[in-house]
């Protein structure tokens, strides 16, 4: 095991942020819970490909690289990213670095506040997207973010919502 992988504050000087956030009718560690358990997902969300460490650090986090589907109709779109991982449990917070992949740079933050109805979950991802020249904001900003990374955020947070709520 190595130590936790220090990723300081997300950045806010982005041109791209793509923010999913939904209300789950679950306690805040059931979801926490769920949410830090990356390896699971495949198990619980059909779009996730794999899920596998590549080193695993005390706080849970790590390196994790990770594949999923992102569905247009019938056909599936098949996506990789590998991330540095840092799980806090002080303020319950599940944050990435992509290091690997078309998204690599792209800052990830999930998020967790105990309400009334349950947990606000926020799934912020924050980028200037990929070093191609010209083109590259506009790649993140019109395709990769609204496409592709709400595309799979949202779906893996409202999946791993329905778990949270069916337990």
């Amino acid at each position: 095991m190595t130590e936790p992988i220090e990723l300081g504050p997300m950045p806010t000087d982005t041109s791209m942020r793509v923010l999913d956030e939904l209300v789950v009718r679950a306690p805040i560690g059931r979801i926490f819970a769920l949410a830090r358990d990356v390896e699971c997902w495949p198990t619980h969300l059909a779009h996730y490909r794999y899920v596998r460490f590549n080193a695993v650090a005390t706080d849970g986090g790590g390196i994790v690289e990770m594949s999923a589907n992102r569905p247009f109709g019938v056909l599936d779109w098949p996506t990789w990213w590998r991330s540095e991982m840092r799980v806090s449990e002080d303020a319950p917070s599940v944050r990435y670095r992509h290091i690997a992949g078309v998204t690599r740079g792209m800052d990830v933050e999930w998020s967790f506040e105990s309400t009334p109805a349950g947990t606000h979950v926020r799934v912020l991802h924050v980028w200037n997207g990929p070093g191609w020249p010209l083109i590259g904001t506009i790649a993140a900003t019109d395709i990769i973010g609204p496409l592709f990374v709400h595309g799979i955020a949202s779906r893996t947070l409202a999946g791993l919502a329905r778990v949270a709520e069916a337990e």
